[in-house]
């Protein structure tokens, strides 16, 4: 398969405006922008034939630019990263069988969780989308219940069938455990990683179909998927001893330097 990853990045984030742009810190103590390392994750995946930072930004464009990354422009009506994908597969003329979808928030994205995605996108005939999950680990499974109790709309959870079909997500911690159960491992939640592999067709009829209320309601993007009765294959990958979060509120910069200051970049 031909295989295009496009990285949306957008300014006017309602959590974090900038957050693109925003500097983490390598272990070697040199900063670099969240964009830029997730264009430097998006190169570290085989099999690829092009990679193109998506943006409305002109800031965010100059900036990619200057490290050497392809960009496409998008309208700023893009409402979501798989409408600005959407836009950019006619606005860059794309000719793909898949499309992937790196959103520019998640520069600790391993390189194989794309890779299996796109194994299994080829295995899985049903499948239009496909997006990993990863089983919480204690600490992963922390960040979760903190980042609620404080009141922060932090990393999104999955819940899926035994094809491994979604059901559900959400920025709730789904399923639901009680305090005094949480199992020491196995915990059977999984969280979503931001990335998305999609068959042109599937996301050029995104495109067409209107804003879903559970989309609104979780500001969740797959949601519309789900609603239109379009099989989105959740892909369980494995940590391999990397943690692995989203830049999601302004506290999650420390999370992802520690994760950066251990494993280097």
């Amino acid at each position: 398969m031909k295989v295009v990853i496009l990285i949306p990045a957008r300014y006017a984030s309602t959590r974090y405006p900038g957050k693109p742009l925003a500097e983490l810190t390598l272990p070697s103590g040199e900063k670099q922008s969240l964009i830029h390392l997730s264009w430097q994750a998006a190169q570290r995946v085989s099999g690829v034939a092009e990679v193109h930072v998506v943006t409305d930004d002109e800031r965010i464009r100059d900036h990619a630019l200057g490290f050497g990354a392809s960009v496409i422009m998008t309208s700023p009506e893009a409402e979501n990263g798989t409408a600005r994908c959407a836009e950019a597969l006619a606005n860059g003329a794309i000719e793909a069988d898949l499309i992937v979808n790196l959103q520019g928030d998640a520069p600790l994205t391993p390189e194989w969780f794309v890779e299996d995605l796109i194994a299994a996108m080829a295995e899985d005939p049903e499948a239009q989308v496909a997006t990993p999950v990863l089983q919480c680990d204690p600490l992963t499974y922390g960040h979760f219940v903190e980042d609620r109790q404080a009141g922060r709309v932090g990393g999104t959870t999955a819940v899926f069938n035994a094809k491994h079909h979604a059901l559900y997500f959400s920025k709730e911690v789904l399923p639901y455990i009680d305090p005094d159960k949480v199992p020491d491992e196995n915990i059977p939640v999984y969280h979503h990683v931001g990335v998305y592999a999609y068959r042109p067709a599937a996301l050029r009829a995104y495109a067409s179909w209107p804003v879903s209320q559970l989309e609104t309601l979780e500001g969740l993007e797959q949601l519309r998927f789900l609603v239109n009765d379009t099989t989105v294959r959740c892909v369980e990958v494995e940590g391999r001893g990397r943690v692995f979060w989203e830049l999601n509120n302004p506290e999650d910069v420390a999370r992802i330097n520690s994760v950066l200051g251990g494993v280097g970049a």
